[in-house]
């Protein structure tokens, strides 16, 4: 293959916009392209050509085709980007706080430098100040989550949370761009530091031995640190052990990789809100409305109840047979981009194992992975990476969802940055299928 054609060049000659074209790329209609330093991606122009002379491509049935222009991330079958930056490598060496600031503004923050011996930034070391919600918001927030029925699991806390937030700020919908960041450290901040510290009975499963046992309880009643890394404050509410530097790392890889995913379905509602002026809490309450369902970041519940359901290596292939038998799909397997494997998962996968090699749920995650191999099914996605980590951590049941919720925030609030910057209300066309105008005789 000759790589010599811009993606300028490549759109021009398909006539398509350049946004489209990366859409050929990322459904495998069109090949991907060839990255090269200081001149973006160069496709083979036979290949171009080829597919312009079959003409564009026909959807297939059922599917919907959305192209937005977007300068946040980037997805190839086998990698992802945000603002031009590998997100796998971000994840273990920046903190989550710094990730957002570059999805939101196209620049990393400066940080300093952390002892060679340390794994993780001391708390406090890259989280400014500016990372907390106001007294009002927290009270709000906290008061309204703690009338949910005992058992409600933490996105739906996160459900309520927000709005609650929302209703103490009255300078919400001031969208310049530096109110919109202050309002969405405050938001990140608050999501965590509202949620409720997990009970005792309730925040390790039953005959679950999570990696770090042998450290001490953290006090459930324990107020989080408003300087604290947001990965830390948000470990507090979801387990009640103290983490271990390599679990707390892998926390922060996580919420990093789940970031932002262009545009996924909650993304897409968030910026359609966000396109219509939403403020940026309605522009985050609709994204937690969408993610949640079993297709989306609710596929993470689905993998801990799996794991969960185990009780060692050994019952793995009884609970995916009955799994199957029940006619339902193996949750966690599989990504309709990426068609080598989740790179998201491979990172943070691997962060796990460093950080817990003996673990028995890792132990019993790895079982499905091997059973799941033998059939010659489907790499594992970031929903089972995730998982994983919530079960080996002995975090709270749903925790996956709720790390994936914060994360996908920072996400959110990018996009609809970029919606408030420019361009009208994001409106798509139904193509109608139902029966014809009836003309009265």
């Amino acid at each position: 293959m000759a790589f010599s054609m811009t993606a300028a060049q490549a759109a021009d000659r398909l006539g398509v916009k350049q946004a489209t074209l990366y859409a050929y790329v990322s459904r495998g209609v069109l090949g991907r392209g060839k990255a090269v330093d200081g001149r973006g991606s160069l496709f083979d122009p036979d290949e171009v050509e080829r597919l312009a002379l079959r003409g564009r491509p026909r959807r297939p049935a059922g599917a919907v085709d959305i192209t937005v222009e977007s300068a946040i991330t980037e997805i190839t079958a086998d990698s992802l980007r945000f603002r031009g930056l590998d997100a796998t490598r971000l994840a273990v060496t920046r903190t989550f706080e710094e990730v957002a600031e570059l999805l939101w503004t196209g620049e990393l923050p400066p940080t300093r430098p952390v002892p060679a011996a340390q794994p993780f930034p001391p708390a406090g070391a890259d989280a400014p100040a500016a990372w907390q919600a106001t007294p009002a918001a927290l009270a709000v927030a906290r008061a309204a989550q703690a009338a949910l029925p005992a058992g409600t699991l933490p996105l739906e806390r996160l459900q309520v949370i927000v709005p609650a937030m929302a209703a103490t700020d009255s300078l919400r919908l001031q969208l310049d761009p530096s109110a919109v960041r202050a309002a969405a450290r405050s938001l990140i901040a608050g999501m965590a530091d509202s949620l409720p510290a997990p009970s005792s009975p309730g925040s390790v499963p039953a005959g679950q031995t999570p990696a770090t046992s042998s450290a001490p309880s953290s006090p459930s009643s324990a107020p989080s640190d408003p300087g604290a890394p947001i990965a830390g404050r948000l470990w507090s509410k979801l387990c009640e052990r103290r983490p271990t530097p390599e679990l707390l790392r892998a926390l922060s890889a996580a919420l990093v990789l789940l970031a932002d995913h262009e545009l996924a379905a909650s993304t897409l509602a968030a910026r359609v809100a966000a396109s219509v002026r939403a403020d940026p809490y309605a522009v985050v309450g609709t994204g937690l409305g969408a993610m949640s369902g079993a297709l989306h970041g609710g596929a993470s519940l689905g993998v801990e109840t799996l794991i969960a359901a185990a009780r060692g290596p050994q019952d793995v292939s009884r609970v995916v047979g009955e799994l199957l038998r029940r006619g339902e799909k193996i949750p966690g397997f599989g990504h309709f981009v990426y068609r080598g494997g989740d790179p998201r998962a491979v990172a943070l996968l691997g962060l796990v194992r460093r950080a817990a090699p003996k673990s028995g749920q890792l132990a019993v995650a790895e079982a499905v992975l091997a059973e799941v191999r033998r059939k010659s099914l489907p790499a594992p996605n970031i929903d089972f990476a995730v998982a994983t980590l919530a079960r080996v951590a002995g975090m709270v049941t749903g925790a996956g969802e709720a790390i994936f919720a914060v994360a996908r925030t920072a996400g959110w609030i990018a996009h609809a940055l970029e919606a408030y910057a420019g361009g009208g209300p994001l409106r798509p066309r139904a193509v109608y299928t139902g029966p014809p105008a009836i003309i009265d005789p």
